[in-house]
């Protein structure tokens, strides 16, 4: 299947390069070998103290980025 390219101007949305960056800082950090599981523990680990009330990290980086 093919896609003919195009003129898109694709946007990445607030807070997303700082919730990757925070990714990837403990991917180095923890150097772990299954790199996908590391990374769903991460980001589950982050829902659960959104959904507790912690500072939700994506709008968190979002003011960082402006």
């Amino acid at each position: 299947m093919s896609i003919a390219s195009a003129n898109t101007n694709l946007r990445v949305p607030a807070g997303f390069r700082n919730l990757l960056e925070g990714l990837a800082r403990e991917v180095l950090r923890e150097q772990p070998t299954d790199v996908v599981a590391f990374a769903a523990q991460y980001f589950q680990k982050l829902l659960e103290q959104r959904e507790a009330g912690a500072i939700d990290p994506v709008a968190w980086g979002a003011m960082l980025e402006d």
